[in-house]
């Protein structure tokens, strides 16, 4: 009897291959994964971020002294939030540092911005009787 070059369907001069090219494509895999991670987590940040700057500027355009506060509850961690008054109008400005998870974070670290602009409600704007009447 003739002993066959293969055994249970594939040829014995591969049986290492699927070990060593798993062992290559693993860190590949595991990087592609970490980015799509931080992709996701960079897009909530600023999801949070324009959220932080609307509430921000609602509170501000009413007039309320805490509005610092208020958009930096609503603000990622480490966010900064900046309120500028105009006459008539109220822009707040949040910005968060968003870094890349694991020792990535150093080199692939972004900043998240959002602005919002409200009008003021707490001036009375074209001359008229006071508010309330």
């Amino acid at each position: 009897m003739r002993r066959s070059r293969y055994r249970r369907g594939r040829a014995r001069g591969d049986a290492g291959f699927v070990t060593a090219e798993t062992a290559v494509a693993m860190p590949a895999l595991v990087l592609l994964a970490a980015l799509l991670i931080w992709g996701v987590l960079a897009a909530a940040g600023q999801i949070r971020c324009v959220d932080a700057a609307r509430v921000g500027a609602r509170a501000a355009a009413r007039g309320e002294s805490d509005a610092v506060a208020v958009a930096r509850a609503a603000a990622p961690p480490g966010a900064q939030v900046e309120v500028a008054l105009a006459a008539d109008t109220v822009r707040v400005t949040v910005d968060a540092p968003c870094g890349a998870p694991g020792r990535l974070g150093g080199l692939l670290s972004v900043r998240l911005s959002a602005v919002a602009v409200a009008a003021r409600e707490d001036t009375l704007v074209g001359g008229g009787t006071a508010w309330p009447a």
